[in-house]
């Protein structure tokens, strides 16, 4: 795509939706503008020589306080992509009702050329520039996992954080997306693939909007194409088909595509990448060597779970999919956007359909912040209670208690449980409130604007306590 820029797509859509929201003259440039991006550039001894990286951290709004925002490593990052993702963070914190500003981080790096030990020190240097300006702490900035990173560099950087503020009581709020034995939380790296299940079950749950979507009710047997089987797309693809009755009938990857009319099994599909590094070579289905063109392939439901930009202008007219459900950050151009509603193709904004990651994000700091595990002081007590009236309910009835429900209902919710639940409800919160907001003065916006007003709203009303 000659041309696109991802920035200006996304203060396109901006400005769309400035329009349905009442703000003081000038506000709405204040909220627009990117507030700082710090670029750093530093020096690596490795293999004998000094090697020089490029990094970025962006903070697109400190409306509230911290900011928030994943660090990539990838060798296409650049200044422009990084305050893009930061005001995608920051309407995406907003829409969600998290007391977050948006930022977002990168490092021009290809992950796989270093060994492990060469990434730990180069993470650790990044590290010390973001913490030396202030951009990596518990109550300024908290990055997370993104493309590139994992729980291992978010270790590291706490870590080398830790080792910079060795009197910070919550230094292990620094960052999220850390395993569970450096202050983690259990679902967290299955949480943003969580989350877009959540998002396109509720979406099954509205059934107005499945008919004009021309869908029927209900997930089971609904045909769904996979783009990008990292973390998100591998997540999203196993619970909707394992627990949804969901058939993936295409994963489309780096390397080319893997269709088969009968469904593919993710669990063996993701193996065989792993072993293969790629989906070639795949033995229980068709691989197509343009993958992308998979993404006019016909089906009910497609998931961009990798790149911005995938549905653009070019192949927005081709695309035969009834429902899109944007996992991936800004997969669906501006111009796209409008091919697909003129077509009526319904799309579920990534401002709402991925914000799995931060919410649940949002509850590894809360529980950094608060020292103590979700459930530890009422799972015991919920056990207790719930079997005095199960054991009530068998005395009144003369019946003993179902045992196919037992399980469930007599044992205490474990943290798992608690991060599950906390997720659902707030994606079925948020889609009630996309659903309200789509009406406004008789006039039916279409779900990712109506998502920026409320988000715009909700950053207006904060500058407004404050008497900005």
């Amino acid at each position: 795509m000659t041309g696109w820029s991802f920035l200006r797509d996304v203060d396109r859509q901006f400005e769309q939706a400035a329009t349905h929201v009442p703000m003081q003259d000038g506000l709405a440039e204040k909220i627009r503008t990117c507030n700082a991006t710090y670029v750093m550039r530093f020096g690596v001894r490795l293999r004998g020589r000094m090697e020089t990286f490029t990094g970025w951290r962006a903070v697109h709004s400190t409306h509230i306080t911290p900011a928030k925002g994943g660090i990539r490593y990838a060798l296409d990052a650049d200044q422009e992509e990084v305050e893009a993702l930061a005001a995608l963070m920051t309407y995406k914190c907003a829409l969600m009702g998290l007391p977050f500003g948006g930022s977002k981080g990168a490092l021009r790096i290809d992950p796989k050329k270093w060994n492990r030990e060469e990434l730990e020190k180069i993470t650790r240097r990044f590290t010390q520039e973001l913490a030396r300006h202030n951009f990596l702490s518990p109550s300024q900035n908290v990055p997370a996992p993104d493309m590139g990173t994992g729980e291992l560099t978010m270790v590291w950087m706490t870590d080398e954080y830790r080792r910079w503020s060795p009197n910070d009581i919550n230094a292990f709020a620094c960052v999220t997306g850390k395993p569970l034995a450096a202050g983690g939380i259990e679902g967290r790296i299955e949480a943003t693939g969580r989350g877009v299940q959540y998002a396109i079950r509720e979406f099954f749950r509205h059934e107005e909007d499945v008919a004009k979507a021309g869908l029927t009710s209900g997930l089971s047997g609904k045909r769904v194409i996979i783009q990008g089987l990292g973390n998100v797309g591998y997540h999203a693809a196993k619970f909707l088909s394992e627990q949804d009755g969901c058939k993936v009938i295409a994963v489309i990857e780096r390397d080319g595509a893997v269709h088969a009319d009968q469904g593919i099994e993710i669990e063996d599909l993701s193996r065989h990448k792993q072993e293969n590094n790629g989906v070639r070579g795949y033995p229980h289905a068709n691989f197509v060597e343009d993958g992308a063109s998979l993404l006019a392939a016909e089906c009910d439901i497609l998931i961009p779970a990798a790149m911005e930009g995938v549905i653009n202008s070019e192949n927005a007219k081709t695309v035969q999919a009834k429902l899109i459900a944007e996992a991936a950050n800004g997969p669906t151009t501006f111009e796209a956007d409008k091919i697909l509603r003129a077509r009526g193709v319904a799309v579920l904004p990534d401002l709402y359909v991925n914000a799995g990651g931060v919410i649940v994000s949002y509850f590894e700091w809360v529980k950094n912040l608060t020292h103590i595990p979700f459930g530890l002081m009422e799972r015991r007590h919920h056990e207790t209670s719930h079997r005095m009236l199960a054991h009530s309910l068998e005395a009144m009835t003369g019946k003993q208690f179902p045992s196919e429900n037992a399980s469930a209902f007599l044992s205490g919710a474990r943290e798992i449980d608690l991060v599950r639940s906390g997720l659902d409800e707030m994606m079925r919160g948020a889609y009630g409130e996309i659903a309200e907001a789509r009406r406004i003065n008789g006039e039916e916006l279409d779900m990712r604007t109506a998502a920026y007003t409320i988000a715009l709203k909700r950053i207006t009303e904060a500058y407004n306590a404050i008497g900005l």
